[in-house]
């Protein structure tokens, strides 16, 4: 693509009431991918997108020169670096990265597992970093990837600190636990969600790939706001909620003054989700 401005002329057909839809079967081709699916033949990807394969073709030879996505040796579409260069000057990802590193590289080293940190995006949290020790359990989320608010360590902390008009939105839909497709009982939600604002701390017991304790803590910005969330996944049969928590809450802490906080995050009183 080009800094030249587009042309102008007659269209064909109507155009649909909002959006410009160019962009919005860009968009639709991007969002084709997720983590379960990294790598789409043409025919893939109009299927999933909804796009048919001429427009799809055409379309995604525009991204691939711009650098949006990559095609490889056996014609299957990738995500492409320049759209990764794009979206790490995010300042909701990239900036609490920075300042959450060092100390996520603290408590990885302690717990020899999985420290995660992650934002709200929507009624999903999304996963913006991840360190694994190399003899971690197996899990579920990659960086990038989107939990449930409901049944996760970091998921649930975000929703405890959401806007109460949000948290009630969010306990209409129907809740399932994943992987395990268990229904979830919104009261049951409500009474753990009370829970996480008086303890500064969401507690998850897992069975799914494996039996696992997630422990989670609000990381909180200059502006008293809940930014993120802060967890560790450690094996169940090994891990001691009591030794856990404090340890989540304390690397919470430490992020949340990197922010710029002067409220200690994880006590009563933290703030909403920003």
């Amino acid at each position: 693509m080009t800094d030249a401005a587009p042309r102008t002329g007659a269209v064909r057909g109507r155009r649909p009431p909002q959006g410009d839809p160019v962009v919005d079967r860009a968009l639709a081709l991007l969002a084709a991918f997720d983590t379960a699916h990294r790598a789409l033949t043409l025919a893939e990807l109009s299927r999933r997108s909804g796009i048919p394969v001429s427009s799809a073709l055409r379309l995604a030879g525009r991204l691939t020169a711009w650098g949006a996505l990559e095609r490889g040796a056996d014609g299957r579409f990738t995500i492409g670096l320049r759209l990764w260069e794009v979206a790490s000057l995010a300042p909701r990802g990239q900036g609490l990265r920075q300042v959450a590193l060092p100390a996520m590289r603290d408590l990885a080293e302690v717990t020899g597992q999985h420290v995660l940190l992650a934002v709200r995006e929507g009624h999903e949290a999304v996963l913006v970093e991840r360190l694994s020790d190399r003899g971690a359990m197996p899990v579920l989320y990659d960086v990038g990837g989107r939990l449930p608010l409901h049944s996760t360590g970091v998921g649930l902390v975000l929703l405890a600190h959401a806007p109460a008009e949000f948290q009630a939105e969010h306990l209409e839909q129907p809740l399932v636990h994943e992987p395990e497709r268990v229904p979830v009982s919104p009261a049951d939600v409500r009474r753990t969600l009370d829970r996480v604002r008086r303890e500064g701390l969401a507690t998850v017991h897992r069975r799914t790939p494996q039996p696992l304790l997630a422990v989670a803590a609000p990381v909180v910005d200059a502006s008293e706001h809940v930014v993120a969330a802060l967890s560790v996944l450690v094996p169940e049969a090994a891990a001691d909620p009591r030794t856990v928590g404090p340890a989540v809450r304390t690397v919470a802490r430490a992020i949340s003054r990197g922010l710029g906080s002067r409220r200690s995050a994880g006590s009563p009183g933290a703030g909403t989700v920003r």
